[in-house]
């Protein structure tokens, strides 16, 4: 009786694994979603604008390294895409989405780096959950929201702005879209600068 109970412990338990290993990232992600309200779209006044140099940033990444302006200014065009928070709806569609389009910053040279003001643990388990993305992923969490507060895009609550900033390999901001936080940015429009920038517009 024992050895039978045993055996359907046991069987449970592989059952359990398979469904969980079935699993995919998207279905995982999806359960651990944190809903939020409407917000206010922008919550801050931007302190640079088009034509002005990137502030410096030195900022950990979720693989140990660190992720800094001056490995990127002349070298490759970069792309900062800030986020507002982890495991909420918008931000957790929003960086997957740009493996489908990774093609398409390669092909202006443009290198993209993930931004928010999450820690790194936080930041580690998120994007482990999404199933991995192409780029790399900085945490702006101490002093928290430095860099945000620099680009004056941290809003009040502590988020940062959903943001996104085109800086050219000399180091100069040729783009700043600092958009509605309750909805995903068109990648037109940046598209449309990058494509510039490459072509010495």
């Amino acid at each position: 009786m024992r050895r039978l109970a045993l055996l359907l412990a046991v069987s449970a338990l592989l059952v359990a694994a398979s469904v969980a290993a079935a699993q995919s990232p998207q279905e995982s992600l999806a359960k651990n979603i944190f809903q939020v309200p409407h917000l206010p779209p922008t919550d801050s006044v931007p302190t640079v604008a088009v034509g002005n140099p990137m502030p410096d940033f030195d900022l950990p990444a979720v693989d140990g390294s660190r992720v800094r302006l001056a490995d990127y200014v002349g070298k490759k065009n970069l792309v900062l895409s800030f986020v507002p928070a982890a495991w909420t709806p918008v931000c957790s569609g929003q960086w997957p989405g740009y493996n489908i389009a990774r093609d398409i910053f390669e092909a202006n040279d443009a290198a993209l780096v993930g931004i928010s003001v999450d820690n790194i643990p936080t930041l580690f388990a998120w994007t482990r959950e999404m199933g991995g993305l192409w780029f790399p992923v900085a945490s702006d969490f101490w002093p928290h929201g430095g860099l945000a507060k620099k680009l004056g895009i941290l809003r009040s609550d502590g988020t940062a702005e959903r943001a996104l900033i085109l800086v050219d390999k000399q180091g100069t901001i040729r783009f700043i879209d600092v958009h509605d936080i309750n909805t995903r940015p068109d990648l037109g429009p940046l598209l449309e600068a990058m494509e510039k920038v490459r072509s010495g517009q």
